[in-house]
């Protein structure tokens, strides 16, 4: 891959740690745009912490990762890969589509990494 390429994946990669960041802080602070987002799609307030928990992880994976532990990288943009795509199928099984985005944004972010760490890894 060219070195421009790798810059995109690597760019993509700390947006994931930057928004996931933002998001645990939001998750766990109860904000009402979660707390509202949650119930639409039928989560209930008190499993917020868990899944904060869950993308937490992923963040300290993904700087494990860009501090020199690649496969750590890769695992954990797995991990959030397969976590936004249960938000989004969340979205769509409860029928919530006017902010499915958020949840793609997030997805798309995690494969980013995941390119970025298989890219790394190879």
């Amino acid at each position: 891959m060219s070195g421009v390429g790798t810059v995109m994946w690597l760019a993509g990669t700390v947006a994931c740690v930057v928004a996931n960041t933002f998001i645990v802080a939001a998750d766990l602070g109860r904000a009402r745009f979660v707390l509202a987002n949650s119930a639409e799609v039928g989560l209930r307030p008190d499993t917020l912490p868990y899944l904060a928990v869950l993308k937490g992880a992923g963040v300290f994976g993904l700087m494990a990762g860009l501090a020199g532990i690649p496969l750590l990288g890769l695992a954990a943009s797995v991990g959030l890969v397969l976590f936004y795509l249960c938000a989004v199928g969340a979205h769509v099984r409860a029928s919530v589509f006017h902010n499915i985005a958020f949840p793609v944004f997030f997805l798309a972010l995690a494969l980013s990494a995941a390119v970025y760490f298989t890219v790394s890894t190879t």
